[in-house]
């Protein structure tokens, strides 16, 4: 009894293995196709909305200064780009972002420091919180570990021309690559994350994810969808396939690339891939009913635009 059973648990596991290899072998086969294509690249950005960057801040000291410096050399019309830094923290964070804010708004920057009296949502809570202040009508976040590029408005803007496309996720690079064995692990999984799966999956249409930073979001997008939730430890995943769900697409750009640093030492990891791990489950409970019964999507491929995912 005890034998058959061990039996059936072992190909059980050996089934799930399977699939998940027969999936991922085939992104990397999408990822080479589309490498071969010559994608067509949108016109160059001549009209300038307004843009807001959310920064989501809690107990960042080290790196927050070096954060708003980053942002507000951005290469974007003064006047039409608002910086919200949306600060939680409980330590003096808080006081140096109240320094920089101060010295950048005397110097003409829309740029205001967002606090709150509790932490209910965490980062979701946060975002919820910036979101009913914001002028923008694209809103682009970026974690406290980031590092964007000057041009990173001007390389992910052109792409909204479409009016179907939601969001514009860009490629994690690491500032710390090669720190340590840790970080050189690291970044393998991501890499292949950010070139094979995501380009795999954007190649075709299927479904991908906002990856909660160095993204730029439409506004209107977040507002269809319902907005951030906080019933999840992964809301960037949660509201990615809300939005995709009813009918909004993601645009995933392998060359435009957002420099951040990676945990450094086991405990920050730990916690790091337990938050994916059990948000990512805690999606699946949320939505994959719904994913799987609604009728406009479908499991294979399709025609261009009707989302599928894998």
């Amino acid at each position: 009894m005890w034998t058959w059973l061990l039996a059936l648990i072992y190909l059980i596991c050996l089934l799930i293995i399977f699939g998940y290899a027969l999936v991922q072998g085939t992104l990397a086969v999408l990822y080479l196709k589309a490498k071969k294509k010559n994608a067509e690249k949108p016109k160059a950005l001549i009209d300038f909305p307004i843009v807001t960057i959310q920064l989501p801040v809690f107990n960042e000291k080290y790196v927050v200064d070096r954060l708003i410096k980053t942002v507000v050399q951005m290469d974007y019309p003064k006047d039409k780009l608002e910086i919200q830094i949306l600060d939680d923290s409980t330590d003096e964070t808080s006081e140096i972002i109240a320094k920089r804010v101060q010295e950048y708004a005397k110097l003409g920057f829309l740029i205001t420091h967002v606090q709150r009296t509790n932490r209910v949502g965490f980062k979701a809570g946060a975002l919820a919180e910036g979101l009913t202040r914001v002028k923008g009508e694209f809103i682009a976040i970026f974690d406290a570990d980031f590092i964007p590029d000057k041009d990173f408005l001007k390389k992910t803007l052109p792409h909204f021309s479409d009016l179907k496309v939601g969001v514009v996720q860009t490629r994690w690079e690491h500032l710390n690559r090669n720190s340590s064995l840790l970080t050189k692990l690291q970044a393998f999984a991501l890499d292949a994350h950010f070139s094979v799966e995501q380009t795999g999956r954007n190649s075709h249409h299927h479904f991908i994810n906002f990856n909660g930073t160095a993204g730029i979001w439409r506004r209107e997008t977040i507002v269809e969808a319902g907005g951030w939730e906080n019933d999840t430890l992964t809301e960037d995943l949660d509201l990615s396939y809300r939005a995709q769900m009813i009918g909004w697409r993601f645009v995933y750009l392998e060359d435009v690339h957002s420099p951040a640093e990676l945990p450094i030492a086991i405990s920050a990891l730990k916690n790091q891939q337990f938050r994916w791990v059990k948000g990512g489950a805690e999606n699946v409970v949320k939505n994959g009913k719904r994913l799987l019964f609604q009728k406009r999507i479908k499991i294979l491929r399709s025609p261009p635009w009707n989302h599928t995912f894998i």
